[in-house]
């Protein structure tokens, strides 16, 4: 005998309030009592913010997928060129890459495969007058390095990729100057190009996505004449066919999905307004998305291995480090990142500080012109007024601990940057300081420190690479880095500890990395992007480097908004900073909640130095009910 739910379905549940909601009440519908509600868990589609690119960038190449994607041949802006570097996207992140063989642009789609496996061909060859117009050369990437593949038929550039490294297709293209399309196509092994059907119109800048055998082509310009598409064209591994129509023409748009379930979004529409549209393809036709780009854009890159319902789309034309990731599922994602937090009583710059997000401390430090003896306290939302500095007044100090039991020790005296360091050690325990006897074995400034008040690191200081170590009673030499430098940062605990960045005079910004383990420092994963004076909070494996200081184009030389995340292995980028800085204070360097999910930033320089707090939220993901209603 069939059951009630065969016949009509689940019962509509009574709650007095909305349960947990998850995955399972998907097209459910329950009755909030207290409310007098109906209600479900509904899809819904949306693009958001995700983490900005490390740098403005146009005619970007993509390819994998929404937490895995690759990104290479910028073109930037100032210095206009195109450059090899490559980026890797987690989910969260832009992380560093190996570096292509050849600089290249113009290769929106050239691009196919996976994060850990693509392959890129043609593109522009240099950023001058091309010669010849377009590269014949292919590359492979493997995850962590570039190497040279079978050379193309022809000099090509905006081809249509698509496929997998090992089975993989490239379809049109830009053929010479000026302007000739084309509707050649070819294969790709993994080892040689061979020549497959031709398609039926001539045209480059198109989307392109799916595989070497169920392939599609979307849009895209053709010239001559000069027209923009809106044709869409299917694969099946040995001939082209007609698809439905886009709803309205474009050129330079991106998208990733499969043949019968393929979404595309950007690009310019004649004459050449760049768009924000969201179209969705069923194998026969295309709806327009309620979703809209936040960045219009066109010529950038997307995640083409992506699927049509969690995607992601980078930079663009006018140049842009706007990354937007779309989503359609019951989830609703919050991006990454920093809120303004209470403001500070003094400006200044290279104080002492640590403690966690809701009981931070901030003392001494300089405040143009002079130093400050001032301790102020953080509640999570406000700072008030501490135990005053009793010893020397210091700039460039080292600190750790929390707001109960903190330290700082080393800096320079009030006779200006010349002076001689101190060795001074001083302790707080929430209302007063108190001279620590054991002081330091070496003058220094510069210094950065992390770990607790009686198990606490400091990290090189002006002008040498030499560490100490504090064990509750004196201060011993540790273990020197190999590298020189200054103006790095360090987070992490005594035994675990972790320095980053600086700068090698007179050399540039570094993106060294360096892991302590107690005894032995060891290299770690790089940085993105170099810098020194950085906000740290965390530990060895979670670790937030917030803003600082860089000298490198196109950052550089000044402070810079963009932060970075170390997971133990390798650094990430994340939501930036709206007031940049350098040489401020941070909690949670070797206590407390992780870098990732707990960090705080405040004061710092540059003049007339900060007194902005800023504190940081990681990605959330929630699912929200929907109130039913007859409209």
């Amino acid at each position: 005998m069939a059951t009630y739910e065969e016949i009509h379905g689940k019962r509509v549940n009574v709650f007095d309030s909305d349960p947990t909601l998850n995955s399972s009440y998907e097209g459910q519908v329950w009755y909030n009592s207290s409310e007098g509600n109906l209600k479900s868990v509904v899809a819904l589609e949306a693009w958001t913010s995700g983490t900005v690119y490390p740098r403005q960038a146009d005619h970007t190449a993509g390819s994998g997928t929404q937490t895995a994607a690759l990104s290479c041949s910028d073109n930037i802006p100032s210095p206009a060129a195109e450059i090899t570097s490559t980026f890797e996207y987690n989910g969260s992140g832009w992380s560093a890459g190996g570096s292509m063989n050849t600089e290249r642009g113009d290769g929106q789609n050239n691009m196919t495969g996976s994060q850990t496996a693509s392959f890129y061909v043609g593109g522009r060859p240099n950023a001058g007058p091309p010669t010849p117009f377009g590269s014949p050369a292919t590359e492979e990437y493997n995850g962590s390095s570039w190497t040279a593949g079978g050379a193309y038929p022809a000099g090509m550039r905006g081809t249509n990729a698509f496929g997998t490294l090992t089975a993989g297709v490239n379809a049109g293209g830009n053929s010479a100057n000026p302007s000739v399309s084309t509707n050649v196509n070819n294969e790709y092994n993994g080892t040689a190009w061979t020549s497959g059907n031709n398609n039926t119109l001539g045209r480059y800048n198109c989307s392109s996505s799916g595989t070497s055998t169920a392939g599609i082509l979307v849009a895209g310009f053709s010239n001559p004449p000069p027209v923009v598409n809106s044709v869409t064209e299917e694969y099946d591994g040995s001939s082209w066919t007609s698809g439905g129509s886009l709803p309205e023409a474009r050129n330079g748009l991106g998208g990733s999905g499969t043949q019968t379930a393929n979404i595309v979004f950007g690009g310019a529409s004649p004459p050449g307004t760049k768009t924000t549209t969201t179209s969705k393809y069923d194998g026969t036709s295309w709806t327009t998305s309620p979703a809209s780009l936040g960045t219009a854009r066109e010529k950038f890159g997307s995640a083409k291995g992506a699927s049509q319902t969690a995607t992601l789309a980078w930079c663009g034309n006018t140049p842009t480090d706007a990354t937007e990731e779309y989503n359609f599922g019951i989830n609703t994602f919050t991006a990454a990142a920093w809120a303004s937090g209470g403001t500070m009583s003094q400006k200044r710059y290279g104080g002492a500080s640590g403690g966690t997000p809701t009981t931070a401390w901030y003392a001494t430090g300089y405040i143009n012109p002079g130093y400050s003896n001032a301790t102020e306290e953080y509640n999570g939302s406000s700072w008030t007024a501490g135990g005053n500095i009793t010893g020397t007044n210091t700039q460039s100090t080292g600190s750790c601990g929390t707001l109960t039991a903190g330290s700082r020790f080393s800096g320079l005296p009030p006779v200006g940057p010349s002076g001689t360091p101190r060795v001074q050690h001083e302790q707080y325990d929430g209302t007063s300081w108190t001279n620590n006897p054991a002081t330091l074995q070496q003058a220094t400034s510069g210094t950065s420190g992390s770990g607790t008040q009686d198990a606490c690191l400091y990290t090189r200081g002006r002008p040498s690479t030499y560490n100490e170590e504090y064990n509750g009673t004196a201060w011993s030499a540790a273990n020197t880095i190999s590298t020189t430098g200054r103006s790095g940062t360090n987070s992490g605990t005594q035994t675990a500890g972790l320095f980053l960045g600086g700068e090698q005079p007179p050399g540039p910004y570094l993106k060294l990395v360096d892991e302590y383990d107690g005894t032995n420092w060891t290299a770690g994963g790089s940085l993105v992007i170099p810098q020194g004076g950085s906000c740290n909070s965390g530990t060895q494996t979670d670790t937030m480097a917030a803003s600082g200081y860089t000298t490198d184009s196109p950052w550089g030389p000044s402070t810079i908004e963009e932060c970075q995340i170390y997971d133990g292995t390798a650094f990430a980028t994340t939501a930036s900073v709206s007031s940049d800085r350098s040489s401020g204070g941070s909690s949670n360097r070797g206590n407390g909640p992780s870098g990732s999910n707990g960090a705080l930033i405040f004061a710092g320089s540059p003049a007339p130095n900060s007194v902005a707090t800023e504190e940081f939220t990681a990605v959330t993901e929630t699912v929200t009910a929907k109130t039913l209603t007859t409209s």
